[in-house]
């Protein structure tokens, strides 16, 4: 699998148009490219644009995911035209951007139930039926044994990326579709450009020839487990065994505290991760993984934004914006900290306080990283085993100089977190 050259050190910023300005359009969003081009940003996902139906809608608006016609653009966004030059614009600051394609079901008034009725799934009755056991009422399955429906797919695809130079997708429930189908996609469109491909699922054999990035939901639950107490740190030491030994070198894991679907459906990441949010972001810049922003995040959003109707962020000045800020640069410019395949592989730091802190160094040729996050409520002095740890550092926040030797100690802040620079 090869990755695109730009992917090796990007952070993946999620744009749910909606509710990303008081307008909720394509065009407001485009005015705010240059603040996400300053935030250090390098991959805009931007959810579905596409026209959504209204058969079986839900709420006012309905969901971005019920697509009425995959060749279309929401009049509630905006234009084609808009979409084109949202992504110029983007591409002009260094950005780039990934659209939400959602292959495995359409919206129940979608242009192809007149068309093509035989390329849906039917139930036991012989009627449309959407996802089994999940109250997604306001959509349909596809059946992708139809060869005729790939192809169909596959165009729909390779038109959004001519069309309008878009660099790639992220997809939805890509584990309910086939993964040959994703492999044939990945292979056209990376004829027309190198393309970036983020699914919306964690499985290992999406890696093999389809998908860059998959996402890390086990890691978001193993934190938010620890951060309620319901786990200690030997969650997250599960997650990584299982990610360095069970998954290719060169799989990227997309680490996230907040998404769309977290926010909408189970809480905010305040919810979610508590008194442990910004300990678990630094962690998702800092441990191996392509991390998230969800957006919002970075001016402390603090709710559920409504998912079927607008409900705009209320945007304003927050410490998180300038904590992503120096997080992004931190990756950018040691390379150890870069995405799979190009970062290094974390390696625990034994310590007396195992089970509460997390301690792990990233090192390769040219940088070397000594990160320790502290899961607990209480302030901890660090012993460290081993000799892994040793050498003269830059606190990666502060600047100031750290020198490590047999016997130091190294004191954190209850739910605080070091990153120290070799």
């Amino acid at each position: 699998m090869t990755h695109p050259e730009w992917s090796k050190s990007a952070t993946v910023y999620q744009i749910n148009t909606r509710q990303f300005t008081p307008e909720g359009t394509l065009a407001a969003a485009r005015k705010e490219l240059p603040r996400l081009q300053e935030l250090g940003v390098g991959i805009l996902w931007i959810m579905p644009i596409h026209p959504i139906g209204e058969k079986n809608r839900k709420g006012t608006l309905g969901s971005p995911y019920a697509v009425k016609d995959y060749y279309g653009v929401n009049p509630e966004f905006g234009t084609l035209e808009d979409f084109k030059s949202f992504v110029q614009d983007a591409h002009e600051l260094g950005l780039y951007v990934i659209l939400d394609w959602v292959a495995n079901h359409t919206a129940w008034d979608n242009v192809l139930v007149d068309r093509h009725p035989e390329w849906y799934a039917l139930d036991y009755k012989g009627d449309f039926r959407p996802t089994p056991w999940w109250d997604w009422s306001d959509i349909i399955d596809l059946d992708y044994r139809h060869a005729p429906l790939r192809t169909y797919m596959r165009e729909a695809m390779e038109y959004w990326v001519r069309e309008c130079d878009i660099d790639g997708y992220r997809c939805d429930v890509a584990g309910y579709v086939p993964v040959d189908f994703w492999e044939e996609v990945r292979a056209s469109l990376d004829q027309i450009k190198p393309v970036f491909l983020l699914a919306e699922w964690e499985a290992r054999d999406l890696h093999r020839a389809a998908f860059d990035a998959t996402y890390a939901w086990s890691w978001h639950e193993a934190v938010h487990r620890i951060c309620y107490g319901k786990a200690n740190v030997a969650a997250l030491y599960v997650y990584y065994s299982w990610n360095e030994r069970a998954w290719p070198e060169d799989a990227m894991r997309m680490t996230f505290t907040d998404n769309h679907d977290k926010n909408a459906w189970e809480g905010s990441m305040y919810e979610l991760l508590g008194p442990g949010v910004e300990t678990a972001i630094a962690l998702s810049f800092i441990g191996e993984g392509i991390p998230l922003i969800h957006n919002g995040q970075e001016a402390g959003l603090d709710r559920r934004l409504a998912f079927f109707e607008r409900d705009p962020i209320a945007w304003r000045e927050h410490h998180f914006a300038d904590l992503f800020r120096k997080l992004i640069s931190l990756k950018k410019q040691h390379s150890a900290l870069a995405n799979a395949p190009w970062g290094a592989t974390m390696i625990r730091v034994p310590s007396n306080h195992e089970s509460e802190v997390l301690t792990f160094v990233r090192q390769d040729e040219h940088s070397k990283i000594l990160a320790v996050f502290n899961f607990c409520g209480g302030a901890r002095e660090l012993r460290f085993g081993e000799q892994l740890w040793h050498g003269a550092y830059t606190d990666g926040l502060t600047g100031d100089p750290v020198s490590l030797t047999e016997g130091d100690v190294v004191g954190v802040e209850g739910w605080g977190w070091r990153v120290l620079v070799g």
